[in-house]
């Protein structure tokens, strides 16, 4: 499954886009896990000190957010595209 991180969460991950192999089926919290295994810094942006979802991050499966899903419940297939946002600001 092809992961894509944006602005901050780039920087955080030293890179903008990585493949992580799924061997049986995950959910999209399985790969987020993976993912905070590898890259620790990403941990605090994910999940709070008791282990909640913070909501910082908007996660999109294929372009729609898993929030509109089924969560960090929602499964995912190897040729599916990640996508891990910040929060965006501006005036």
């Amino acid at each position: 499954m092809l992961i894509r991180a944006y602005a901050t969460l780039r920087d955080r991950l030293g890179i903008s886009k990585l493949d992580i192999p799924l061997d049986e089926p995950a959910t999209v919290g399985d790969v987020l896990c993976r993912l905070v295994a590898d890259y620790p810094p990403l941990a605090d942006k994910l999940w709070d000190a008791d282990g909640k979802w913070t909501g910082y991050v908007t996660v999109l499966l294929n372009g729609r957010s898993v929030e509109y899903l089924q969560g960090q419940s929602t499964l995912v297939q190897n040729e599916d595209l990640l996508s891990l946002f910040p929060p965006v600001g501006g005036g």
